[in-house]
């Protein structure tokens, strides 16, 4: 039995990233992991929210969804991060998870967890790569192990090829590349390693 636990720690203003994230959770729980999926505390205007029927009705959608803490990422021992792209960056609700993460940080707590990451854009060349990259910059400061897809599955290529993690182009009409198989994939790439590292392979 693999008593590897994750957490999976999103941002989705209208659904996407939240998708990505529950096709991560059903996966890594189809591998015997523990899981939390937990979203980050949002910082738009309630103003902003209830102006956009899509954002409101997603918010709605996540009311029973825990706020993710310190505390996950301490249990776990691996993390998937998704995030929608912002101006080719991180989206500053998950930015600020991040930057709030200083404590546990300097005491050496988030060192050698196993870490990767997802991101989706409204356009194609839209910065999802990127979004990623920054994630794993942040990684490297904290110690953390990352692991990218690479091309390590045929569902890679089909989602787009993209080797940092998956990234999906995502509009009024959804998603554009089929990623569920390379998501799946990611996160049971995430646990083989994680569950490795922890057995002491």
């Amino acid at each position: 039995m693999n008593n590897t636990k994750l957490a999976i720690v999103y941002y989705s203003m209208t659904g996407t990233n939240f998708q990505l994230a529950t096709w991560a959770k059903e996966a890594a729980e189809e591998a015997g992991a523990e899981v939390r999926m937990v979203k980050v505390q949002e910082l738009a205007p309630k103003e902003a929210i209830e102006g956009n029927p899509a954002w409101k009705a997603q918010v709605e959608k996540e009311k029973d969804i825990k706020v993710a803490s310190s505390d996950d990422l301490l249990w776990a021992d691996a993390i998937i991060f998704s995030s929608p792209t912002r101006f080719g960056n991180v989206a500053s609700q998950i930015k600020q998870f991040m930057d709030l993460q200083g404590g546990v940080w300097s005491e050496g707590k988030l060192a050698d967890k196993v870490v990767s990451a997802m991101s989706s854009a409204q356009n194609q060349h839209g910065g999802q790569e990127q979004t990623i990259q920054a994630i794993y910059t942040t990684m490297m400061h904290w110690g953390a192990i990352i692991v990218p897809t690479g091309y390590t599955d045929d569902s890679i290529f089909a989602a787009g090829g993209n080797p940092y993690g998956t990234s999906v182009t995502a509009g009024k009409d959804g998603m554009v590349e089929d990623v569920e198989a390379a998501v799946k994939h990611q996160a049971k790439r995430t646990i083989k390693v994680a569950a490795a590292l922890k057995a002491g392979i």
